[in-house]
């Protein structure tokens, strides 16, 4: 008796077997189909998540520095604000002939009668 003894078993080509065989085929295939669309369902589902996560953040990032540029232009607004006021203040002021006789003395040294301007340095 030799160790390397074959068998032969002849199949049955009945219509029942084929039939299973036509079944095991098909549900091959069709395993198939199903880890192949999974597959590029998955896929899809990654690369959608990695393209809104990207916008998020980019999103974001713009968000905190047209925050911080809003904060940056009300200051200067507040800014301009009171400097708007104080140049209000200055035209009501510059109507007056008083406050322009005052300013002409100590800008340009002008006098009035007998009057002597001495200019001390300091």
């Amino acid at each position: 008796m030799s160790l390397e003894r074959t068998r032969k078993i002849t199949e049955l080509q009945s219509q029942y077997m084929q039939q299973q065989e036509r079944q095991q085929q098909l549900s091959k295939r069709r395993k198939r189909g199903l880890i192949r669309r999974l597959t590029l369902l998955g896929l899809l589902a990654v690369i959608s998540s990695v393209v809104i996560i990207t916008t998020i953040y980019n999103q974001q990032s713009t968000i905190e520095e047209k925050l911080a540029e809003q904060k940056k232009l009300e200051k200067e607004l507040s800014g301009l604000k009171q400097e708007e006021k104080l140049l209000r203040e200055e035209i009501v002021k510059l109507n007056d002939d008083e406050y322009i006789a005052k300013i002409a003395r100590r800008d340009y040294f002008l006098s009035d009668e007998n009057e002597i301007i001495f200019n001390i340095k300091d």
